[in-house]
């Protein structure tokens, strides 16, 4: 069915989750009287992202005021949002929920977690395990948090799970010059117009702004149609609230010109990571 996204690119505080959960209650308002069906914020949008040794302070278990209180707002409106979610056995997780109708629909947990340049995630958190997707009211979603997303495997999962429906949280920082643009910002432009190319299906990436330790984080949200078109794009840099109308039709278009989907053999491919694994003794 059509539906209307919002990706929220706000700028959350370091280690604040009062202030941040404010911020975020005014877009998610902001969000249902403009009409829109559903709101994606960043990843670790209620923590900020370099936490470091902040990490048990902040977490959340899915039980907490807190969440609860979001769960009660997704009543008007379905809400996608990353958090640092704490378990009964006290591990620490860099999490996303989908919440709708008053539930939570589906928790993801960051599979890849970077430690490379500025990321040092392994330090503090422990890693997901598994990529799921889940039905919305709106079709078949997958959900990704930043670095899952620069794994071909995970977005392939998701999209061979019925995915038609990409949303990738993320919190990328600044990075590099490439022409009139930042390097960052053109890698992960290419990104997800590539993978929803590939895989005939919508990708929703919601990025945030603002400073953290001296790094600056990009924005540039953007929702990207099954062609690989982007449709919306937010400001680099700044905050901005971008209204995307997504369509059951494009989807359709697609789908009937470019079929890579039906076509995909799913026997072949674990056949030879079988294999592969196989090889490797694994």
């Amino acid at each position: 069915m059509d539906f209307t996204a919002v990706l929220a690119q706000i700028k959350p505080k370091l280690g604040c989750v009062a202030d941040n959960l404010a911020t975020i209650e005014e877009q998610i308002v902001k969000a249902r009287e403009a009409g829109a069906d559903l709101i994606i914020f960043p990843e670790l949008a209620l923590s900020g992202y370099f936490l470091k040794d902040l990490v048990p302070e902040v977490a959340l278990r899915t039980d907490s005021p807190e969440i609860r209180h979001l769960i009660a707002l997704s009543r008007g409106i379905s809400i996608a949002i990353g958090f640092v979610e704490e378990t009964d056995d006290y591990h620490f997780f860099n999490s996303a929920l989908y919440l709708e109708d008053g539930a939570i629909r589906h928790l993801h947990r960051k599979v890849y977690l970077p430690t490379y340049g500025l990321f040092d995630e392994q330090r503090y958190l422990a890693h997901g395990e598994s990529f799921r997707a889940y039905d919305s009211k709106f079709g078949r979603f997958g959900m990704l948090i930043c670095e899952d997303m620069w794994h071909l495997s995970a977005s392939y999962i998701l999209a061979m799970d019925g995915a038609t429906t990409l949303i990738c949280l993320s919190s990328s920082p600044s990075r590099g010059i490439e022409g009139d643009s930042l390097g960052s910002a053109s890698a992960w432009q290419k990104l997800v117009s590539t993978t929803a190319m590939f895989l005939n299906c919508r990708v929703l990436y919601s990025n945030r702004v603002g400073f953290e330790d001296g790094v600056n984080f990009w924005g540039g949200s953007e929702y990207i149609a099954p062609s690989g078109e982007s449709i919306a794009r937010g400001s680099l840099l700044e905050e901005d609230f971008v209204t995307a109308r997504v369509t059951e039709g494009a989807l359709r278009r697609e789908r009937i010109f470019s079929p890579m989907m039906r076509d995909e053999n799913l026997f072949v491919t674990m056949q030879e990571l079988q294999r592969i694994a196989h090889k490797r003794g694994q």
